[in-house]
């Protein structure tokens, strides 16, 4: 195998992760010699907290996740999923994202979606050395003011 064609090789493991070969030899750049492995639920946890960060975007997940999540997020000791509502798909070189989002209410949903397109492309892209080919979003619920106070406390009493 050539030199310019390990460099280029990236190998997708049984276990859910991407392999980046680098080049091998002591001419070749520090930086590329030897294997990064990037596993697909750090793709997810990258993609979650970046859309997360997207004003206007009030939680990931729909109905029933959100619910479940609200119930573990309360039991102490438990901590909040940043992969709820995050698919991804990893190939060789490129991952696709799927994104399930509820907004605040009053947000342009077609500009937030798009401020989240492009938020999560840049964070993943920058950390994984993946490229992201799509990022899809599906707005499931729009979140307004007073459900805060209403919605989360029935969602643990009713459990």
């Amino acid at each position: 195998m050539t030199e310019a064609a390990s460099a280029a090789r990236t190998d997708m493991r049984a276990s859910g992760t991407t392999t980046l070969q680098g080049k091998p030899g002591a001419h070749a750049d520090p930086a590329t010699r030897g294997r990064t492995t990037v596993a697909d639920a750090v793709v997810e946890k990258v993609a979650g907290m970046a859309a997360r960060e997207v004003p206007g975007v009030h939680a990931l997940g729909g109905g029933f996740a959100r619910t479940i999540g609200a119930v573990r997020d309360r039991v102490p000791g438990g901590s909040t999923n940043v992969t709820r509502g995050v698919k991804v798909e990893v190939g060789e070189r490129q991952t696709a994202i799927d994104l399930a989002v509820v907004m605040e209410y009053g947000v342009a949903i077609a500009e937030t979606a798009g401020d989240v397109r492009e938020n999560v492309i840049t964070a993943v892209e920058r950390m994984t050395g993946l490229e992201v080919v799509e990022v899809n979003i599906a707005v499931n619920d729009i979140h307004l003011p007073h459900e805060e106070e209403e919605g989360e406390g029935r969602a643990v009493r009713d459990r």
